[in-house]
């Protein structure tokens, strides 16, 4: 599962990183509460080039009549992305990168209270998660998914899900640069890949924005 995450590399930087093009609008970074059905940074690989495009966050099936005429889907699985029909197209020919600086995931204390914990790369600024994509509608809006798997160990501590996160190295299998052979990425991380940490109570609410919904939380909430 991944239902909220952050963004804090600056376009430019990550326009470097992935040599891709930048569209012209794409979404304000940084933002520190990325919510489904928002816009989001999305790498496609095309006629030889990448893109760096805004994709909404949850995957519209070509046969919804409308955004709301489903279950949200910003997550897709990988036991069952080849199979189910939302996804099964996707996952064969239109395959994107979703770079984040971090990620959201909620245990619960004794009474059901949510509590947030901020997940970020063990070393270096971005996470590269694997997405799926779609147009959708008259206007092909264009709408994506957050590929998911079981959780690794270190991370089954607070979720038994987690996105699949790809290696700089996987890049060109993954966006189909590279020829077939991209059901072999969608695996849990290594145990060391990933570090984190309880944050504030406050991410809880999708109209909390800052950087201090990031900062490890150092006393116990109440």
């Amino acid at each position: 599962m991944c239902g909220r995450f952050a963004v804090t590399l600056p376009t430019d930087a990550m326009a470097r990183l992935f040599e891709a093009t930048p569209a012209n609008d794409l979404p304000v970074v940084p933002n520190y509460n990325v919510c489904p059905t928002t816009q989001i940074h999305t790498i496609q690989s095309r006629d030889g080039q990448r893109h760096l495009a805004p994709m909404r966050w949850g995957f519209i099936p070509h046969w919804y009549k409308a955004p709301n005429d489903g279950p949200l889907l910003i997550n897709a699985r990988a036991e069952t992305i080849a199979t189910k029909p939302a996804f099964r197209a996707a996952c064969r020919e239109r395959r994107c990168l979703i770079p984040v600086s971090g990620f959201y995931e909620w245990t619960k204390d004794e009474n059901g209270n949510r509590l947030p914990w901020y997940i970020q790369p063990a070393q270096g600024e971005v996470l590269t998660f694997a997405g799926v994509w779609q147009d959708w509608g008259e206007d092909a809006m264009r709408t994506c998914a957050v590929v998911t798997t079981g959780a690794n160990e270190a991370m089954s501590t607070i979720h038994h899900r987690m996105p699949v996160i790809l290696r700089p190295e996987d890049w060109p299998l993954w966006l189909g640069e590279a020829g077939h052979g991209a059901a072999k990425l969608m695996t849990a991380a290594p145990e060391d890949a990933l570090r984190f940490h309880r944050v504030s109570r406050n991410v809880n609410s999708n109209r909390a924005t800052g950087p201090e919904l990031i900062e490890v939380l150092e006393e116990v909430e109440e």
